[in-house]
């Protein structure tokens, strides 16, 4: 996707009824406008937490004079259930409490409290205790799809779970012998199930990308949502979408550069 087309997505995904509008519009899956909304949602939190967090003193107060919670954090235009969990430290409830309302609202004893945190519980689509099983499911597809496709090339491998300990990171997807697909050797294959713009690339690059090139040499990492296409990689790492899935792979005539 060229970065303009996606920068036009990200700019129009400011809440989450967003999704659907703009799915119907552009024709586009739901599931990719969710990706990105997520994406973006995560990075403005974090962004304003702190600024969001100096005026909790004022949304207590709105509280106490009769807003609710889901009021409140549509004022602030900061993610529902971050809202509560601000508003609940300051109220000198400890996280604990907070998330076991969250994930048991029927233990809460005032009924107020209970329909409002049902309400922003329902409400978001990324801190929610439902929504983040969603995010957790969609990796898991992911690597399914990959472990999948490999064994389908007849591709021997060993993921994360069955190499953990023997190196200090570990790529989803460790190859026992080099293969050659679409026109690349590789040795490790990373999956992605989110949408691989510019940050998310960068993030995935600094924090695992680049160790497993140097510790393994060359590799791909499949971003199955898409990726746009003018972000930079350093030469042994290659970038592509769910048209792997797509491709024949087979192995080449020598062992792995960086491990045996």
């Amino acid at each position: 996707m060229k970065y303009d087309d996606f920068k036009n997505l990200y700019n129009q995904l400011n809440k989450s009824s967003d999704i659907k509008d703009l799915s119907c519009k552009t024709g586009l899956d739901e599931e990719l406008l969710n990706v990105i909304y997520t994406q973006r949602i995560t990075r403005e939190t974090t962004r304003a937490y702190y600024k969001v967090e100096r005026y909790v003193k004022d949304m207590v107060r709105d509280w106490h004079k009769g807003m609710s919670l889901l009021e409140i954090s549509e004022k602030a235009e900061f993610p529902p259930i971050m809202t509560g969990l601000l508003m609940f430290k300051e109220m000198g409830k400890g996280k604990k409490e907070f998330w076991s309302y969250v994930r048991q609202p029927d233990i809460i004893a005032s009924a107020r409290l209970k329909r409002e945190i049902i309400e922003i519980t329902e409400a978001d689509f990324v801190y929610s205790p439902w929504a983040n099983e969603k995010q957790k499911q969609r990796g898991i597809w992911g690597e399914n799809n990959l472990q999948c496709w490999l064994q389908d090339q007849g591709i021997d491998f060993r993921t994360e779970k069955d190499i953990r300990g023997e190196f200090t990171k570990t790529p989803d997807c460790l190859l026992d012998k080099s293969i050659r697909v679409n026109g690349w050797d590789i040795n490790w294959i990373e999956s992605k199930a989110t949408f691989g713009d510019r940050v998310e690339v960068n993030r995935n690059l600094k924090k695992q990308l680049a160790p497993y090139l140097d510790m393994f040499g060359k590799g791909t990492v499949v971003y199955w949502f898409g990726y746009v296409d003018d972000v930079e990689l350093p030469e042994g790492v290659n970038i592509i979408d769910a048209s792997l899935t797509n491709l024949t792979c087979k192995y080449i005539d020598r062992c792995p550069e960086k491990f045996h």
